[in-house]
């Protein structure tokens, strides 16, 4: 099984020039206006447009609307949506009512203690991410909290091209999602893409 790879908080035309080179699984476009890493729809659906075909887009939310977070679906912005806020699984019945059907809801869950893996696990999300506090903090959780996780998960968190191999040699998630970590002053630079993803593969093809 390969490790599947999710590249995180895409700004730029460069960023998704190294994302068609590398061929990511995933990218993700974030469209919390508080988030440093914000985009706007207009710009997502212009760096769409440059993605190559077989990388799918993640549209990141905090406490978004459902129907504002479908619209992003609707409109060919998006082909899946993340939660980041402290949405319920009420929220994701009411967003699931109004996207095409089997379009991926990904939930992500702060780790700190083992309550917080018991919350993701009981996640009605299709993915459970789960990440540092915050999220794009460059912090790592515990990683042994989530070993006996039962369901997959992308695994995110603070996670480098130094850090990357360590940790799935600690617990195999089915995807790792990375942002702060491939950055260097802020912006997105395409040799440590380039590393954390030759990492994930060289990985993958030792197992």
């Amino acid at each position: 099984m390969h490790t599947h790879i999710k590249l995180c908080g895409m700004m730029r035309p460069a960023d998704i020039e190294t994302a068609n080179a590398q061929k990511p699984d995933m990218i993700g476009f974030i469209f919390a206006e508080k988030s440093r890493r914000y985009v706007s729809r207009e710009k997502a659906l212009r760096l769409k447009a440059q993605l190559a075909p077989g990388i799918r887009t993640v549209g990141v939310f905090v406490d978004a609307a459902p129907e504002a977070m479908a619209a992003y679906i609707k409109e060919g912005i998006a082909d899946g949506i993340q939660l980041h806020g402290h949405e319920t699984n009420q929220t994701i019945q009411a967003l699931r009512a109004l996207i095409p059907e089997g379009t991926p809801v990904l939930q992500a869950v702060a780790v700190r203690n083992a309550e917080d893996v018991k919350r993701a696990e009981a996640s009605a999300a299709d993915l459970i991410l789960l990440d540092a506090k915050g999220g794009g903090s460059g912090e790592t959780f515990n990683w042994k909290l989530a070993k006996d996780v039962s369901r997959p998960y992308l695994l995110a968190g603070g996670l480098s091209p130094e850090n990357i191999t360590e940790a799935l040699k600690t617990l195999s998630p089915w995807g790792v999602d990375v942002s702060s970590g491939i950055e260097t002053n802020g912006q997105k630079d395409g040799t440590k893409i380039r590393r954390f993803v030759d990492q994930v593969r060289h990985y993958d093809h030792m197992k």
